[in-house]
């Protein structure tokens, strides 16, 4: 069912960050920083995957998503909803309940057999594709499943996620440089400042991750191993 309330976004991301902190899906380091899979250090590590199991949360947060994506794309904008492997399946699957909305998913790769497919359901030419992840980085990665959906005669000019990072100054031009709006409901500025509502941490770990959120990749070239 399509959500039929409206918080304000302000709301939504406070809310967001809130939830994520509930069930732990995000971390800021104690010790010592964590290694992203780039090798890169980092102050922060979030993982979203771990909303799937928290019913109420889950739920909540797919409702965010929807109306966010409804109130700044349109109501009728959307005829398929694509999640991206793996993370996004899940996620594209719950929005386009909502939605009432047909739910495939894009491949990283091509399988290496049979069709040889990256999108798996039914995608026709001329629909407009929704891509639902979990989050995004730089948007880099968002890229490659734009383009198979593309590949198909489907237009593809919006990604939503749960989380942004909302730190690096490229992420919103390199999205918008390929034709496609991204939509989000919280970054790390948000899950900062409600660690700092909360009281959770040392003034240190606030501080290091602060100065993380400020200027990340200085941050990561002053702390490499």
């Amino acid at each position: 069912m399509i959500p039929s309330t409206y918080p304000s976004q302000e709301e939504i991301a406070r809310l967001t960050a809130r939830m994520l902190w509930e069930i732990e899906a995000v971390h800021f380091m104690g010790v010592a920083p964590f290694t992203l899979a780039s090798g890169l250090p980092s102050p922060v590590y979030i993982d979203c995957r771990k909303l799937i199991s928290y019913p109420r949360i889950r739920s909540t947060l797919m409702d965010f998503l929807t109306i966010t994506v409804m109130r700044n794309a349109g109501f009728e904008a959307f005829d398929n909803i694509a999640g991206g492997e793996t993370a996004g399946i899940p996620f594209s699957a719950l929005v386009a309940e909502r939605m009432a909305l047909p739910m495939t998913y894009v491949r990283k790769k091509p399988k290496g057999y049979g069709r040889n497919a990256r999108i798996e359901g039914a995608m026709s030419e001329g629909e407009r594709v929704l891509l639902v992840e979990d989050l995004t980085t730089d948007g880099g990665s968002k890229l490659s499943f734009v383009d198979a959906i593309r590949e198909t005669g489907a237009t593809c000019a919006h990604t939503a996620v749960i989380f942004y990072y909302g730190i690096f100054p490229e992420t919103i031009q390199t999205l918008g440089d390929h034709g496609v709006d991204l939509h989000y409901l919280c970054t790390w500025h948000d899950v900062l400042a409600e660690a700092r509502n909360m009281g959770k941490f040392s003034d240190e770990t606030l501080n290091q991750v602060q100065a993380f959120i400020d200027a990340p990749r200085d941050w990561q070239e002053a702390n490499k191993a």
